[in-house]
């Protein structure tokens, strides 16, 4: 079934779409907090460690929220646990706009991370179970390319609305879309993996079967693989506007611009990625994207131009998103159908300990005045332990059904 094939099947059109938007308001609201915390900072008199630290709390509670989400997704249905959680992360992200202090703030992006959190990988869960297995790969990185049009959508905001009306406003504007999202979940079913699964196991059993025999190498796999992307995403990209302007003695509104063209640089990213995963499979994906994005940062942090910093930001939001894509895709594709959420959300879960570190480590380096090379030249090493990883300990999962895989053998 080709790309247009897929998106020509009413419900699995119905699926992508609904869980695309959520995912792109998702986005939006997320990209938001990365061009707010440069006008907090300045509103606010914030210095470069408690700005990582707003993006570092916001990763804790995304780490909660993912090992929350998979636990109960596997118990009580993928669902219901979107639900659940969009509506958490909807009310804390509205709430955010009336935070009156730093406290505050931290503590409300705390809580929409949770929800946040556990949203992302339950939702990627659900789709790789409601497509055809030759279709698995590309579904799902056509869902995350969702996520790049937030981004876009949250830059474009930023750059006309904070300037002349405020960082709360943003926030709320951030936040209305995602309401939406709650009228598109309806359209959503039950996937059909888990309704006919016969093995309902107790989150004892699922933590013993993803770290059995047969899973514990794939387990070990993907937890470094979610670390060093999630470290990288989150230490990188939250700080964009901010380190072009610390860095590069630019304002926030030319800051603002360039991130914006940077982040356009992500759809072909995606593109290509939902491409090559069902033509060549998820390991070349991932091990070819992450050295580029490893290469990408090295030229970023070297960047003395405008041109060359564009270029350089360009290539790495085309890769470094295009990576996030084939690892959703690879993710679920791990687990059979009864220990799936559990297992993907552990690895979402101490992916975000990375995104948690991320951030905050580049504001203590920020603050101590730490070159801009030496700070991509931290992600550039992280990234490639992530490939290194997926290239030599990663299964191929390209056509692989793991529920061929009996776990009650293991338990």
């Amino acid at each position: 079934m080709s790309k247009a094939t897929l998106l020509r099947e009413p419900a699995q059109r119905r699926l992508l779409f609904s869980a695309g938007l959520s995912w792109l308001f998702d986005a939006m609201e997320v990209g938001m907090v990365a061009f707010v915390i440069a006008a907090v900072a300045a509103d606010w008199n914030l210095g470069p460690q408690q700005v990582g630290l707003i993006s570092a709390i916001n990763s804790l509670g995304m780490a909660a929220g993912a090992a929350f989400a998979g636990a109960f997704a596997d118990k009580y249905g993928r669902r219901s646990v979107l639900i659940w959680t969009l509506l958490i992360f909807c009310a804390a992200s509205g709430l955010s706009a009336l935070a009156t202090s730093f406290f505050v703030l931290c503590l409300l992006r705390f809580v929409a991370g949770f929800g946040l959190g556990g949203e992302l990988p339950v939702a990627s869960t659900l789709v790789s179970e409601s497509v055809p297995v030759k279709d698995r790969g590309r579904a799902v990185v056509l869902l995350e390319s969702f996520w790049a049009g937030g981004w876009i959508v949250s830059a474009v905001i930023a750059y006309f609305v904070i300037p002349e009306y405020g960082w709360r406003m943003a926030l709320v504007i951030g936040a209305l879309p995602a309401l939406y999202a709650l009228y598109l979940r309806r359209a959503i079913q039950e996937s059909p993996r888990y309704r006919t699964s016969a093995a309902k196991l107790s989150f004892r059993q699922r933590l013993a079967a993803v770290w059995s025999t047969n899973f514990r190498k794939s387990t070990i796999t993907l937890w470094v693989l979610w670390f060093t992307v999630v470290f990288s995403y989150y230490g990188m990209f939250l700080w964009l506007p901010s380190v072009i302007m610390i860095y590069k003695d630019f304002d926030l509104v030319k800051s603002f611009q360039y991130v914006l063209i940077m982040s356009i640089a992500q759809l072909p990213g995606y593109f290509t990625a939902a491409y090559l995963v069902e033509k060549f499979g998820r390991k070349f994906v991932l091990v070819t994207y992450l050295l580029l994005t490893a290469a990408s940062a090295i030229w970023f942090g070297n960047a003395d131009t405008s041109g060359m910093l564009i270029a350089a930001g360009c290539c790495l939001s085309f890769f470094n998103l295009g990576a996030w894509g084939a690892m959703y895709a690879y993710s679920p594709e791990l687990y059979p159908t009864s220990v799936r959420s559990t297992g993907v959300g552990l690895a979402a879960s101490v992916g975000r300990i990375g995104g948690v570190i991320g951030p905050y480590l580049v504001g203590i380096l920020v603050a101590q005045d730490t070159p801009m090379t030496t700070i991509f030249t931290i992600f550039f090493v992280t990234i490639i332990i992530g490939a290194i990883t997926v290239l030599f300990f990663g299964k191929e999962t390209k056509g692989i059904d793991p529920d061929s895989v009996d776990i009650r053998l293991n338990l």
